[in-house]
């Protein structure tokens, strides 16, 4: 499979983000992602389901996302409706790169009663997921989770192609972590401990692909190794490492600019207009 390339639009006016979809589109990139955030320092933040609304009537082949849905933080029956709704308007291209979330993020730490824990949290992803797993049926139905549980309930119609690719954050190699990335569609790579915010080399790839191998079965069909990279300041160089990554296993390769002393709108957009690094 060839390595495909996303984007994610992390500064800006919510017009600005959306502008950055319909452009990623123009110059050839795969996927466009915002990101899921409501309150942290130093950051505008935007509904990541407003953005990907609109920008899923102003595009017609990307796919599109976020890195990463928190879900331990929100209601699973509103995600679920959320994620149909822009899952039509796009035609069926929404993926859901999905994780526990972070608490330097109000949304968590200033809220009394949220559950914070890494083990809450990751239960709660757990519920979340299996539950938007049921409701893709368009059926009547109840749940009983870890956290959550509901009386019956009906979400329909259902998602375009059946159900939406969940992308878990999976943390190499935490056994737990992995193996609940390996249940679904795709792992978007996180390194533990201390090389946690490390950008994985060909040979983590490798790694991380052999890991998947050993532990997914062949029937499940297709699975995507998703590898986060900082913007590159030389493209040329890009390509050279682009290369390497997808002889590793990679299958998406998704550029973000995190610092907000460095990256602005401009620059994004001035980033997409070169396209991506393509072997």
């Amino acid at each position: 499979m060839s390595l495909q390339f996303g984007f994610v639009g992390s500064f800006g006016s919510a017009s600005e983000l959306v502008t950055m979809a319909r452009e990623a589109e123009e110059h050839g990139w795969d996927g466009y992602f915002t990101w899921d955030g409501i309150s942290l320092p130093g950051m505008d933040s935007y509904d990541p389901w407003g953005i990907l609304s609109a920008a899923a009537v102003q595009t017609e082949r990307i796919t599109l996302g976020a890195l990463v849905f928190a879900l331990p933080r929100r209601r699973p029956w509103e995600l679920a409706r959320q994620a149909l709704t822009v899952d039509h308007l796009s035609g069926g291209r929404l993926v859901l790169p999905v994780g526990v979330g972070v608490l330097d993020d109000a949304g968590f730490s200033a809220v009394p009663g949220q559950l914070t824990s890494l083990r809450e949290r990751a239960e709660l992803l757990d519920d979340t997921l299996a539950f938007l797993e049921r409701s893709w049926s368009g059926e009547a139905f109840s749940f009983d989770g870890t956290h959550i549980s509901t009386r019956e309930m009906t979400i329909s119609p259902p998602p375009v192609k059946g159900r939406v690719p969940v992308w878990p954050v999976g943390v190499f190699p935490s056994e737990r972590s992995m193996s609940r990335a390996v249940r679904w569609d795709g792992v978007t790579v996180q390194l533990r401990g201390d090389r946690g915010m490390d950008m994985l080399t060909p040979d983590d790839v490798r790694a991380v692909a052999g890991w998947v191998a050993e532990h997914r079965a062949p029937e499940a069909g297709p699975f995507e190794l998703v590898v986060q990279r900082d913007v590159p300041t030389d493209v040329a160089s890009a390509t050279e490492v682009a290369r390497a990554l997808e002889d590793a296993g990679a299958t998406w390769w998704i550029e973000a600019g995190w610092d907000p002393t460095k990256v602005t709108a401009e620059s994004q957009l001035a980033r997409i207009r070169q396209g991506p690094p393509r072997p």
